[in-house]
């Protein structure tokens, strides 16, 4: 099995640093970079083609949401997982091509593996 290339995106120091702890406790997962804004997260993911993007919704300049719409847009783009504060039942994806949507306080090593697998069950293999 490839290794699953994440990309981490959250202004917060804290919880970019959770996040990849998370993302590194997983077997078959690894960052390949933890950025702090949205337009720092499309650079990124242009440049490192990662797999998977977790995406925070609130960050400076462009918010995950618009980082996420033109992440999206980019060829062979990547899985994105939205994460923020909210609870689920009260957030709406705006329709910007995320995979899922998880609170921060929800996200482990068993959340992590269940959004890759239900983002990419119906994915041709590569």
């Amino acid at each position: 099995m490839s290794v699953i290339r994440v990309l981490v995106v959250d202004d917060q120091e804290p919880f970019r640093a959770a996040m990849s702890a998370v993302v590194e406790l997983t077997d078959g997962f690894a960052v390949v970079d933890a950025v702090a804004s949205g337009e720092e997260s499309v650079v990124a993911a242009r440049e490192l083609a990662p797999d998977l993007v977790l995406m925070d919704v609130n960050l400076p300049g462009i918010d995950g949401i618009e980082a996420t719409r033109q992440i999206r847009a980019l060829p062979a783009a990547p899985v994105v997982v939205l994460l923020s504060t909210y609870d689920e039942d009260e957030f709406d994806q705006g329709g910007c091509g995320a995979a899922s949507y998880v609170p921060k306080g929800a996200f482990g090593p068993d959340r992590l593996l269940h959004e890759w697998q239900a983002a990419t069950a119906d994915a041709p293999p590569a």
